[in-house]
């Protein structure tokens, strides 16, 4: 396995670096873009959110889509929606607030449904977004009835990521966090949850596990988390360890939507906010030149393809972190600027993202007509930071 494995992510470093994709870094004195208006922004995201809707079922634009990406609860689309509710709180148009009701309601206000699985609890945080603009208890019941019964008989298998045969569904470990992605899924909805209905029980459940989580998968030398325990021996092309971009991303923006979440006056609140500024520290020396992060984020920038998800992640942490008081402006900013520059050129003029990696659980190969929902939830979480910052 190990040595298959190795094979595959040699081929796909050679594809990246022999693609003709990548783009040469920039000086690192570099003068940075200056910040955007809050008009440009605003614009920005509404065309992009626009393009999005349009597209929710005429996937022709996706040749590698699968069946479950038309489902608004599965985690590819329900990223773009949980980022729309960032639009809907700044756009003076309610149309895209009345865009997650609609979907709220067609979809009962329910999860996924697979139950301890975490990609399926994600869309959760939109439907809290929805209660606290009107709908109420109707858009949480159905969630704290799941929640409720992975509380009641919670998963203690260990974390070690074992890939199934081809069709033998999930890998065991995922009815927990084994795969970094886990902790952009779940851990906000249950932090939401637990503010929201004022249950101390998700809040718990969700620190234990994503302690568990993070123990397991957090480099404390690199400051990254691997994407699960499949790539603790891998290497690079040149030796260097297998960081994904998107991976980092999940855990880099779900703690910028997490922490807001958590009471000031809970203690467990800093350790979260440590890990945001120790990941910080890092990823901003990873950036290349042109905006954006490289897809396997310790390989050679000169030989990397741009790619706009993880990138979107970054840009969306990095200026909630500076305007939250967490990260210093002068410091963070320039990364900030340069990224949304990036994902701005992304942008194509019909309002498509494109150079998103596609689904995967590794470094691959991008393209610049590649887009996804979870994309464009990237890019809307960014602008709505950017928006935020301008301000």
């Amino acid at each position: 396995m190990k040595l298959k494995l190795a094979a595959a992510l040699a081929g796909i470093a050679l594809a990246i670096s022999g693609s003709g994709l990548a783009h040469p870094v920039a000086p690192a004195d570099a003068a940075a873009p200056a910040l955007p208006s809050r008009a440009q922004v605003m614009a920005s995201m509404e065309r992009v959110a626009d393009w999005q809707l349009s597209h929710l079922d005429d996937l022709s634009y996706m040749p590698a889509a699968r069946p479950s990406t038309k489902r608004a609860r599965d985690w590819q689309q329900a990223t773009f929606w949980v980022a729309l509710t960032n639009v809907a709180d700044r756009s003076k148009s309610p149309r895209f607030t009345d865009a997650i009701f609609a979907k709220g309601r067609e979809e009962g206000w329910k999860l996924g449904d697979r139950l301890y699985h975490a990609d399926d609890h994600i869309i959760g945080a939109a439907w809290i977004w929805a209660a606290r603009k009107g709908a109420g208890a109707e858009a949480l019941a159905p969630m704290r009835a799941n929640f409720d019964k992975i509380l009641a008989a919670p998963k203690t298998n260990d974390l070690l990521f074992t890939a199934p045969d081809p069709g033998a569904g999930d890998p065991t470990c995922t009815t927990r966090w084994c795969w970094c992605d886990a902790l952009f899924m779940a851990p906000p909805t249950l932090w939401a949850l637990s503010k929201d209905t004022k249950d101390g029980r998700y809040a718990n459940f969700a620190d234990r596990e994503y302690r568990a989580t993070t123990d397991y998968l957090f480099d404390k030398s690199e400051h990254l988390y691997f994407r699960d325990s499949r790539f603790f021996d891998q290497r690079g092309q040149h030796g260097e360890k297998l960081f994904w971009s998107r991976g980092n991303g999940w855990v880099f923006s779900g703690l910028a939507r997490m922490i807001p979440e958590i009471p000031a006056s809970d203690p467990r609140r800093a350790y979260y906010v440590g890990l945001f500024k120790e990941m910080a520290a890092k990823l901003v020396t990873l950036q290349r030149g042109n905006g954006y992060w490289p897809p396997s984020l310790l390989a050679d920038p000169n030989r990397s393809t741009d790619e706009s998800s993880g990138t979107g992640f970054y840009v969306h942490g990095m200026a909630w972190g500076i305007k939250a008081g967490l990260l210093d402006r002068k410091t963070y900013l320039p990364a900030v600027t340069r990224g949304w520059a990036a994902l701005e050129r992304a942008v194509q003029p019909n309002g498509m993202l494109g150079w998103v990696q596609q689904v995967s659980d590794r470094p691959d190969v991008v393209k610049a007509e590649d887009a996804q929902f979870y994309g464009t939830g990237a890019y809307l979480l960014a602008g709505a930071a950017m928006y935020d910052l301008t301000r």
